[in-house]
């Protein structure tokens, strides 16, 4: 991952002295004609005015995510002018989300370029701040051809309103946490023959150490020693074995214990179960919600949240083999509880009920989970909609926090009546339904038998919007996006600032 560095400028964007400068545009929402969004004053004066008609003449409508380059020919300092169009105007101006996706979709155009400056942050300042960070990143690892770098430098008009004290620590935060985002979408992104269970484990672990974060990882004698039957069960089939991370921050006068929890399957064949071969390649992306736990940790760590956070990551492999687990198998969950199986490819949940036990063991006033966990919520909500279930209020409260972050979600229910389908002829519980119906309320109703009574919990089910493999949009490139981190930051600021 390389960030552009960026940095607050004193300077008005006509003098700034930089390669490109960029300006937003809205698409008139009765006309539907461009026209100039806040901040791109000083710039439209240097052309007498007549930016909006020169925008048009080019064809310009302001529409969401597009890009419109027109040389400066001297008017101002930067030799190119970036129109990024921030799509419909509103009453009340571009929402945070628009100028978010707009300056996504700027950095993502600016690659090659050494400076540039932004006006979008006149607007929202943090917004545009993770929007640059986002849309600038770029996974080159294994290409052997580059390509153009992104973006070095990109200088911040701070807004009107507020002081420069605020300005400074909303370029923090909002830095901070887009880089977070770009660590777990290098999780993502790298290929399942470089991640596996231990070299995840050591990964995480090294990030960690270097953020002050302490570190304990659970090998396989561990696991069995402890008897975490369903990361050593979904692990049995592969020659890497599995692993649990925990890892523990304590903020400056915490008030509040907040357990994570991230499903860390390194890659999923499903096991006995097999998948269909088509697409299984993104099937890199099933440890999607272990990269998010891990990366908001750090972020945490990096950020002084006044809480204590543990987060317990279980890792596994899950492969078909002579010594894989198979349907009919019954495992010996962590604490007890027996699970029949029969289907090997759900096999997050298992992993997940063994870590949600121990987490719950330390007494935590909220609990967070996050998984790829099922392909019904894709069929329910598409690729960008998470699912979050869990307790009423805290389920309610955190899909508010999630769409407010523009990673969306949606509050969905745990009917009762699922439970009963979940019943196994064997024992305590079958990790599926005998149908297809409510797939992924019927895994949420399964996680729902290992929390402990009276915990706060919630589960964002990520398996769309944690892998967008489409094209690039907004600040989402192709690939891993790094949903839920920007929720699960959000969501411990919260508790954080109100309990």
């Amino acid at each position: 991952m390389t960030a552009p560095k960026l940095s607050l400028t004193t300077t008005t964007a006509d003098e700034a002295t930089a390669d490109a400068v960029i300006i937003g545009t809205v698409s008139d929402s009765t006309t539907g004609a461009v026209a100039l969004a806040p901040g791109s004053e000083r710039v439209d004066a240097a052309f007498g005015g007549t930016l909006a008609e020169i925008l048009r003449t080019v064809g310009a409508t302001g529409a969401q995510d597009e890009i419109v380059k027109i040389p400066s020919m001297g008017k101002i300092s930067a030799g190119l002018v970036i129109a990024a169009g921030l799509g419909k105007s509103t009453d009340d101006g571009p929402t945070a989300e628009q100028v978010r996706r707009a300056s996504g979709a700027a950095a993502r155009a600016l690659a090659g370029t050494r400076r540039a400056v932004t006006t979008l942050s006149t607007v929202d300042l943090h917004a545009a701040v993770e929007g640059t960070v986002l849309g600038a990143y770029r996974f080159t690892e294994y290409r052997s051809e580059k390509g153009d770098a992104p973006v070095e430098r990109v200088d911040v008009v701070p807004p009107a309103e507020g002081t420069a004290k605020d300005h400074r620590a909303a370029l923090k935060a909002a830095t901070a946490i887009g880089e977070a985002v770009c660590t777990a979408r290098d999780f993502v992104n790298t290929p399942p023959n470089d991640l596996f269970p231990a070299s995840f484990a050591d990964r995480a672990a090294a990030l960690a150490k270097a953020a002050g974060v302490d570190v304990e990882i659970l090998d396989e004698k561990a696991l069995r020693k402890g008897g975490f039957g369903g990361v050593l069960g979904v692990g049995m089939g592969s020659t890497r074995p599995p692993r649990i991370v925990r890892l523990s921050y304590k903020g400056p006068k915490a008030r509040k214990k907040v357990a994570l929890v991230g499903k860390g399957i390194t890659f999923d064949t499903g096991g006995i179960s097999i998948k269909p071969a088509t697409g299984m390649e993104e099937m890199t992306s099933d440890m999607s919600g272990a990269a998010a736990v891990v990366a908001t940790v750090i972020l945490a760590a990096k950020l002084k949240y006044p809480l204590a956070i543990t987060a317990t990551v279980p890792m596994a492999e899950n492969m078909p083999s002579g010594a894989a687990y198979r349907p009919g198998d019954v495992l010996t969950m962590y604490g007890g509880k027996t699970v029949e199986v029969l289907n090997t490819d759900a096999e997050g949940r298992l992993i997940l009920a063994d870590a949600i036990v121990r987490a719950c063991e330390d007494g935590p006033d909220y609990l967070v989970e996050t998984a790829t966990l099922t392909g019904a919520q894709i069929v329910a909500l598409g690729r960008r909609t998470p699912g979050i279930m869990g307790s009423d209020e805290f389920r309610d409260r955190v899909a508010a926090i999630a769409q407010a972050t523009g990673e969306g979600g949606w509050p969905m229910p745990l009917p009762d009546e699922l439970r009963g389908d979940l019943d196994s002829k064997l024992a305590d519980i079958a990790n599926v339904t005998g149908h297809r119906w409510a797939g992924m309320l019927a895994a949420g109703v399964f996680l729902r038998e290992f929390i402990a009574e009276g915990v706060p919990w919630v589960h964002l089910d990520v398996a769309g919007p944690a892998f967008n493999n489409g094209g690039p949009w907004g600040y989402n490139p192709k690939g891993g996006t790094g949903v839920p981190v920007r929720t699960l930051a959000a969501v411990l600021a919260d508790i954080a600032e109100n309990g």
